[in-house]
């Protein structure tokens, strides 16, 4: 929970492009994973131990919270990493594990770090609450509950004043935004059977997200499955009723997407932080509501739908295998030089061009995501409207550009 008692809005981080940009956008906490034993090992780069440090540095320095995810199963020959993985984070000063194996919850708890249950395990009682409180400050419950069950359990928390082992009530956290599976809280085997690929394992080949044909076995009469990815749910998004969230008792709003790019979570948090404003300041109207969601949209999407938090039974499909995003980036270059005085950034076009007027977005490990427009350039310091390949160009930009970052250009999708 933050100092100034609004949700906690804790985003997700796959490098550290994405760290930064949730950073730069307002997060209060951010989850990672380190090397493979978590759910999103396959799909993101992840950091490495040696990560470590510099993510609690960055974070510390902005009053962050840091949340390593572990939370996979876990066999016996993993135990010896897991121990590892966990000193090095408690030695790193990182502020919880989330976790769903008793082996890692058992050795976090041994070294006196913060725990938090992972949706893995399927919380949706008040009795599982108490249990786990004896191990965990934070639970994520089960992404099938309807808020008014989230309501009941976190009226009930404060009613039996049922406290985690750190002495503060236990924290209740959902996911506010993002993909969601066709599986109950994630747990699917389709990746394992056609793979041998686990997604328990955080190695999901997501079969789901693909096309089917469906054949009658007797007459061999062959039926496609058209304008609906029946397995694939469209994405959640609940800005649209983000009071009815805060109102719900929930501490900690969970944005989804290790595996997207730096773009998604700069957009989602910003959004998610603005709209979390809002609501405090009694400002929260349908038409800023409309303006976010329109930002929402220009990222990475399957379309959106409420959950299950507003009492439906059934999922909502996508209706395409892939984005619906209104925006793309396509690469046209990298950077060269920043002038400070001036705060002018030099950059070398690589491919395609870029015109006066154009939108551009700018990504790198230190820079984060930051969007800009083309309001001016020069190329080989003469004033121009369009810059080519092979072209070095410069123009005023309002953030530190680094030699490592990439130079995209943002068009519709």
């Amino acid at each position: 929970m933050t100092e100034s008692g609004k949700i906690e809005l804790m985003c997700p981080a796959g490098n550290f492009e994405s760290l930064q940009a949730a950073l730069d956008n307002g997060a209060d906490s951010i989850y990672f994973g380190v090397e493979q034993l978590n759910m999103r090992a396959r799909s993101s780069v992840n950091f490495t131990l040696d990560d470590l440090e510099e993510i609690s540095k960055r974070c510390s320095q902005k009053g962050v919270r840091t949340y390593l995810t572990l939370n996979t199963i876990i066999y016996d020959h993993d135990l010896s990493i897991i121990k590892t993985v966990l000193d090095r984070a408690k030695s790193a000063s990182i502020s919880a594990v989330i976790a769903m194996d008793q082996a890692v919850i058992a050795y976090a708890r041994q070294i006196g770090m913060e725990v938090h249950i992972s949706t893995q395990i399927n919380i949706t009682n008040i009795e599982t609450v108490k249990f786990y409180s004896l191990f965990a400050d934070t639970m994520v419950l089960s992404r099938e509950l309807s808020l008014s069950q989230v309501k009941k359990i976190t009226s009930q928390i404060n009613k039996e004043q049922i406290k985690g082992p750190g002495g503060k009530l236990v924290e209740i956290e959902i996911f506010g935004h993002g993909a969601l599976c066709m599986a109950v809280s994630g747990k699917c085997y389709l990746s394992l059977h056609s793979h041998n690929s686990s997604a328990n394992r955080g190695a999901c080949k997501q079969n789901c997200r693909k096309k089917y044909t469906v054949i009658d076995q007797e007459s061999g009469f062959e039926i496609e499955i058209d304008n609906e990815y029946m397995m694939s749910p469209k994405d959640l998004c609940t800005i649209d009723f983000l009071d009815q969230v805060i109102d719900s008792g929930v501490k900690v709003l969970k944005i989804e997407g290790r595996g997207r790019a730096p773009e998604y979570v700069a957009t989602v948090t910003k959004c998610y932080r603005e709209a979390i404003g809002a609501i405090a300041s009694g400002s929260f109207t349908k038409e800023a509501v409309a303006e976010w969601m329109k930002k929402l949209e220009t990222v990475y999407n399957r379309g959106f739908w409420s959950g299950y938090y507003l009492g439906q039974k059934l999922g909502e499909w996508s209706d395409n295998p892939g984005s619906n995003a209104t925006q793309k980036k396509v690469y046209i270059g990298k950077g060269r030089h920043f002038y400070p005085k001036t705060k002018i950034g030099e950059f070398e076009i690589e491919a395609y061009s870029l015109n006066v007027g154009d939108k551009i977005l700018i990504q790198g490990p230190t820079t984060g995501s930051q969007e800009a427009e083309v309001s001016s350039m020069m190329v080989d310091d003469i004033p121009a409207q369009e810059a080519k390949k092979g072209d070095i160009l410069t123009l005023p930009i309002g953030f530190k550009i680094r030699p490592s970052d990439k130079l995209y250009k943002v068009v519709k999708a």
